[in-house]
């Protein structure tokens, strides 16, 4: 990184919710001069043709790529095919024509759905292919699985620097808050203000409260990924995480506590509770290129709690005109 400057940078799905705040963090740096975020409309990154006029067009040395069609656990078993397809085809397209137009570095973004379903705890990076990844999300988590494959293989035939980074479950302001596709946090959240505002006594919550997550707070997420991008050129793939778990039933306890909402918690057991453990092995972050997560859990809960309310109104007067995220492709 002590050699670069004035260096061009693509983000794909730079305008979405953790790309946002990685494009905000590369501004800051001394070596990035530019950063360029595709949009869908412009540059559709499942087509060939799109992606070589993205990388004729901007000419970067560093590619991002966060682009990705998500969702939560409903969203997943809805879209199984679209979330496959969509991202094994982004990934292939945007690595590979990289590789041919000579970009210097390019760093992709896996996910936890990656893992196995019954890997041990807390999640190494040496169990990536131990088992098959819990079933309402391994089309997705496989497809971008692949970017690890592809990543290695280009490097080992090509010399090519790409690195591959596995995130936990993110969350924060900008987060979506689409009930139709949104991440347990979000969802929650909504819920409980919903709850409030219309006086309903009680929330359905799916599963029945035992699994656990780790969450990981978005701008120390996309803090982790700059300074791999600045710091980590090995084939190895790296966990982003915060290093510690909370189950489902603590996790809603804690955001109704902090919303405000006292009503009931009723819990719909006919509805799957996913993986049943996520924690990371975040080690080789921190020895590889120092990151560490920074903001506290309850923290960071308040602040996208605090966020959701200021920007609620605007969220739902978008969702009632059929605006609806993406998912960043």
């Amino acid at each position: 990184m002590a050699s670069w400057s004035n260096r061009r940078v693509v983000v794909t799905g730079g305008a979405g919710f953790l790309g946002s705040f990685v494009v905000e963090r590369l501004r800051k740096t001394s070596w990035c001069s530019e950063v360029f975020a595709p949009r869908s409309r412009e540059y559709d990154l499942r087509e060939k043709e799109a992606v070589v006029r993205l990388y004729t067009d901007v000419r970067p040395h560093i590619v991002i790529h966060l682009a990705g069609v998500v969702g939560g656990i409903g969203a997943n078993r809805e879209n199984p095919a679209r979330f496959f397809y969509d991202n094994l085809l982004m990934g292939t397209q945007v690595m590979h024509q990289a590789h041919l137009y000579g970009v210097e570095k390019f760093v992709a973004i896996g996910t936890i759905c990656a893992y196995p379903k019954f890997a041990a705890i807390p999640f190494r990076e040496d169990l990536l292919w131990d088992g098959y990844p819990e079933e309402t999300n391994a089309p997705y988590g496989l497809a971008k699985k692949m970017l690890l494959v592809q990543a290695q293989a280009y490097r080992q035939q090509y010399g090519f620097n790409a690195i591959y980074l596995l995130p936990v479950n993110l969350y924060g302001p900008r987060d979506n808050f689409d009930p139709e596709s949104s991440h347990v946090i979000p969802a929650l959240i909504k819920k409980c203000l919903d709850a409030i505002e219309e006086d309903c006594p009680e929330i359905v919550v799916w599963g029945d409260g035992s699994p656990t997550r780790e969450f990981l707070f978005v701008e120390d997420c996309a803090e982790a990924i700059v300074l791999a991008t600045e710091r980590y050129d090995k084939p190895d793939p790296v966990n982003l995480g915060a290093g510690s778990e909370i189950s489902i039933k603590d996790l809603v306890e804690m955001i109704a506590r902090l919303s405000g909402f006292r009503g009931r918690i009723a819990w719909d057991t006919s509805k799957p509770n996913g993986q049943p453990r996520r924690c990371l092995d975040t080690s080789r972050a921190e020895r590889e290129f120092g990151f560490r997560a920074t903001t506290g859990f309850e923290e960071g809960l308040r602040r996208t709690i605090e966020w959701y309310r200021t920007h609620r109104r605007g969220i739902e007067a978008k969702f009632a005109q059929g605006s609806r995220p993406t998912g960043g492709l």
